[in-house]
């Protein structure tokens, strides 16, 4: 395993010159480029963190074969036809695939440089089993906010329902409902994009993982609590 040791210094102006041109004849023509500023260290990034994840017992993993997202954008049914992303992406799950509830998720790219912990678009059973422990054991809910909340993060309220779901009308509390409302999940953490360039990033993201926790712990005890079901 190679330790990682920072992204490229040419990492996001290879992102912006991609942008740029949207060109499979440049693409390749710089493919070097990309894999040793870009795809190489997120590799690196992946099996250092699965390590450091793996000591910490947060129970995330993943390889750099299947954890890292293509370049390439699938333009099938897309408006917008370009080719290229204008970021790399990786997760780290569970199981170490990109199928299952409950990872980790980084992101270097032109619209900004994150990380994040996420039950993301979850399935429609565990949503709705989620959106009734929120319901039904109100006080685990808001310990996991709590907890968050002193840890520095808060639940991410993006694309949440205008209305609340069906079948949950009868709940008026309105920290309650917000969170019945949401369709994800998640708590991020902005990185500076000039911090990308060396291996203390390592650190900062199992720190933020590790105040992430609550998330996590609070999703698999209801996953849990299905697979009993």
């Amino acid at each position: 395993m190679t330790a990682f040791n920072g992204f490229g210094p040419k990492a996001i102006p290879f992102l912006k010159a991609l942008d740029f041109h949207q060109s499979r004849e440049w693409f390749l023509e710089n493919r070097d480029l990309f894999e040793q500023e870009l795809r190489d260290p997120l590799g690196d990034l992946v099996d250092t963190l699965t390590q450091r994840f793996a000591e910490a017992g947060l129970g995330l993993r993943g390889d750099r074969k299947k954890s890292l997202f293509r370049i390439n954008r699938d333009v099938r049914f897309a408006k917008d036809k370009r080719p290229y992303n204008r970021h790399v992406s990786a997760i780290l799950s569970p199981d170490g695939s990109k199928a299952v509830q409950g990872v980790f998720y980084i992101h270097i790219g032109l619209e900004g440089c994150f990380a994040g912990v996420a039950w993301w678009q979850p399935e429609a059973a565990l949503l709705l089993a989620m959106r009734r422990a929120i319901e039904t054991w109100p006080d685990r809910f808001r310990a996991m906010v709590k907890a968050l909340k002193k840890n520095g993060l808060e639940l991410s309220a993006e694309d949440a329902m205008k209305r609340t779901p069906r079948g949950f009308e009868h709940v008026t509390d309105e920290d309650l409902v917000a969170a019945i409302r949401n369709r994800h999940f998640a708590v991020r953490h902005v990185i500076d994009p000039a911090g990308i360039h060396g291996p203390d990033l390592v650190e900062e993201l199992v720190d933020f993982t590790m105040r992430a926790k609550p998330l996590l712990d609070w999703g698999r005890a209801i996953e849990g609590k299905i697979a009993k079901d």
